[in-house]
């Protein structure tokens, strides 16, 4: 039995980071999430690597940038041959857990009917519960995943999926489902279930998944039913100059729904928001409750973000903060309480950062870097840059300037300091910021990649 800390990550799909309390939200309801930023560290610029499922899961579980793993949409899946952080954390003597969306072999839809697909045991996994997705168990008459196969089990499979296919892209209605059967409750309740169930002679890595407030927004009626009159805050109005082409196309989409669909939109995703907190308040209480001995942290993050009408856009797979920028708070012992970091964060640096926790070396291939020096007060600096990317851009943030080159298209340069919105294209008039940042981009993607095996 050894002495190590336990470690669990929860990680929410589609959440932006300023849809929560903690981070200046007032109109949406999360005490639990907000618990956490209370009692550790709130890092206010943490960006994923590549805002869509995928890549960004790919890259967190192994801690390279998704163009070294060829991870650049949701057709990817993790290389068998690639060392995850899962692995690296199960090789220190860890129960390596999940609950809910994993998103490393998202081709192969089929996710087991108990969730334990033997690729997870070969990504690092001991005891995966792998669920699937919601739009998966709406797509399928036949269960392919343990959610699916306890909706079947209850008569409530093809409720689900007419509902489902009820709502269209990006669409918003109450879920047709009981509380108790909303996707969400599900993935926690598991969750759950794995912290009371496991032995406590190791100690365990928990990564709870939950498939929301990812589209389309479906919360339960009781949750709806808090937000359908709720105040939310104007979104952002872009008239789309200066932007590239592949932008101002799905601008369309959302200029053709109402003022009053919009808002609709926005009050059923914060209902969704504050279902998980709940549920996120009841894994809280049984990893308190646990008392095995441990010391245990505490992670909260999301794959992606959320552009929700901003700019006129929906969903994500934009470089603007709304769906780039992702919510991080990490909590434990020895670490400081009601902190909020300023520091530039890429989503993969918490795999390494709980990686570290569980004892593991770093390896020299990867980009991540631990976070644990930052918090502990070890050192003040952690990234002057970040970088993200999909197959159509790629895109550098420093701490004033972000840029993104469309490919084949218009490129784009922001002042975060005179422009925190992103409304105004700055490239014409500073063509020697825009040559170091496309120069900085490049060498950070290029960054000893001849030393790398």
């Amino acid at each position: 039995m050894t002495d190590k800390p336990n470690v669990l990550f929860i990680m929410a799909d589609q959440l932006r980071a300023d849809y929560l309390g903690c981070d200046g939200a007032t109109w949406v309801d999360t005490p639990n999430i907000d618990s956490i930023a209370a009692k550790g560290t709130l890092f206010k610029h943490c960006y994923t690597n590549s805002p869509v499922c995928a890549p960004a899961r790919i890259a967190l579980a192994t801690g390279m940038r998704p163009h070294r793993i060829g991870a650049l949409d949701n057709q990817a899946f993790l290389p068998a041959g690639a060392r995850t952080y899962y692995q690296r954390v199960r090789d220190q003597e860890y129960y390596v857990g999940c609950s809910g969306k994993l998103d490393l072999a998202k081709p192969d839809g089929y996710n087991g009917l108990m969730g334990d697909r033997p690729c997870n045991y070969g990504f690092g996994f001991t005891h995966p519960i792998e669920v699937e997705g919601k739009i998966h168990a709406g797509t399928s008459s036949e269960p392919f995943g343990p959610y699916s196969s306890y909706l079947k089990s209850k008569g409530l499979l093809e409720t689900f999926r007419e509902n489902f296919h009820g709502r269209g892209y990006f669409g918003a209605d109450d879920s047709a489902l009981e509380t108790e059967d909303w996707h969400d409750v599900y993935i926690g309740r598991r969750a759950v279930q794995w912290l009371e169930e496991r032995p406590k002679d190791y100690p365990y890595h928990m990564f709870v998944s939950f498939a929301g407030p990812h589209d389309p927004f479906d919360p339960p009626t009781e949750y709806a039913d808090k937000y359908r009159n709720r105040e939310m805050p104007p979104r952002v109005i872009d008239t789309g100059e200066g932007k590239p082409e592949r932008v101002r196309k799905r601008m369309v989409r959302i200029d053709k729904r109402s003022e009053e669909e919009l808002l609709h939109l926005r009050r059923q995703y914060c209902a969704a928001i504050t279902a998980v907190d709940d549920m996120v308040g009841e894994i809280l209480a049984a990893a308190e409750a646990r008392d095995d001995g441990r010391e245990t942290y505490i992670i909260f993050s999301a794959d992606h973000g959320e552009m929700m009408c901003d700019h006129s856009l929906p969903i994500k797979h934009q470089t603007y903060e709304p769906s780039w920028r992702v919510p991080l708070i990490i909590s434990g012992p020895g670490l400081p309480e009601g902190e909020v970091s300023e520091a530039l964060v890429e989503l993969i640096d918490v795999g390494e950062t709980v990686a570290d926790l569980a004892g593991s070396t770093r390896p020299d291939n990867i980009d991540a870097h631990s976070l644990l020096p930052l918090l502990r007060g070890e050192t003040k600096e952690h990234r002057d840059h970040v970088i993200t990317m999909e197959r159509p851009y790629r895109s550098i943030r420093t701490e004033r300037w972000k840029l993104t080159e469309n490919y084949n298209d218009t490129t784009e340069l922001y002042d975060m300091e005179a422009d925190p919105l992103e409304l105004s294209n700055v490239i014409k008039d500073n063509p020697e910021v825009a040559r170091d940042l496309k120069k900085m981009l490049t060498a950070g993607m290029m960054e000893d990649k001849w030393r790398r095996g």
